[in-house]
């Protein structure tokens, strides 16, 4: 477990980590996605803007502070969603925002879905919990930011309509942990509808499953 309050040296080395673990599962391509994480300063430490993820080095990484002012580099282009959840979760230490395609494409495909349906997987309600799915904003916009508003306390792991998967926590590893479990959850339940329909659990052990998830906290497992 990645401890809450790591330099920059290690914070660094662990977010260029998280960025190669994404590329290899297929979840960036080319410069898709970013991914930071609170500094002890209260600083925000962040991807490049521009720049594919599977190969960007420790001095591309930039700095910003909360109110978007850029102490060093070139961060990236949809920082105000990060800095949006920064702001609004006091325990968010990490954010990750990557391209997973199984996630997006349901989101394409089902445009009328408020959320992922949860209630076929017993793993992802006592992993996450529910899963919804963000209204499109357009990349870079401050809209990116707001549209999450309603969401951030209550969700670690969301969907971004026709654009991305979210996840935050509180260190990096519980970050990336809910992008994968995102993508997996999505990939399942596609096959599942391939294959003759997502049927969902019994009602009386979706409930019970959600109490289990409320005493096991917030954090994505």
């Amino acid at each position: 477990m990645m401890k809450a309050h790591m330099g920059r040296t290690d914070l660094t080395a662990k977010i260029l980590d998280v960025c190669r673990r994404l590329n290899a599962k297929n979840m960036l391509a080319s410069a898709d996605g970013n991914v930071s994480a609170r500094l002890a300063d209260g600083s925000i430490l962040i991807t490049p803007t521009g720049m594919n993820k599977a190969w960007i080095l420790e001095e591309d990484l930039a700095i910003v502070t909360l109110d978007n002012r850029i102490v060093e580099g070139k961060p990236s282009g949809e920082r105000l969603m990060h800095l949006e959840i920064y702001r609004r979760c006091a325990e968010a230490r990490a954010v990750v925002h990557a391209h997973p395609p199984t996630a997006i494409a349901w989101t394409i495909a089902r445009p009328e879905l408020k959320e992922l349906p949860c209630e076929a997987m017993s793993e992802l309600i006592l992993a996450v919990g529910r899963v919804p799915i963000v209204p499109y904003a357009r990349p870079g916009t401050p809209e990116m930011g707001t549209n999450l508003a309603a969401y951030l306390l209550k969700h670690r792991v969301m969907i971004l309509a026709r654009h991305g998967g979210l996840s935050w926590g509180e260190d990096l590893d519980e970050a990336y942990s809910g992008m994968e479990r995102l993508e997996h959850s999505a990939v399942i339940l596609k096959n599942a509808a391939e294959l003759g329909g997502i049927t969902p659990l019994p009602a009386e052990e979706v409930r019970y499953l959600f109490s289990m998830r409320e005493k096991f906290g917030n954090r994505t497992l």
